[in-house]
């Protein structure tokens, strides 16, 4: 595991979130001190797809419009 600036980890988000999906984990630090840890997803989770706001409205859904039927 290897320990990253806060200040490094926004410049390169790109370049950490390629190292993240291959595998690798990284604690954050701001001022020295850490933050968070950053690891990947493990494989057994599974996400679902619940909605898909694309598929209702080219371009998605305004948060709004979506907000007043709840």
């Amino acid at each position: 595991m290897s320990i990253i600036g806060l200040k490094d980890l926004r410049q390169n988000m790109d370049t950490y979130i390629r190292r993240i999906k291959k595998g690798d984990s990284f604690i954050v630090v701001k001022k020295s001190q850490p933050v968070f840890k950053i690891t990947p997803l493990e494989q057994e989770e599974n996400w679902e797809t619940v909605v898909d706001f694309t598929k209702i409205k080219k371009g998605g859904v305004d948060i709004d419009e979506v907000l007043k039927y709840l």
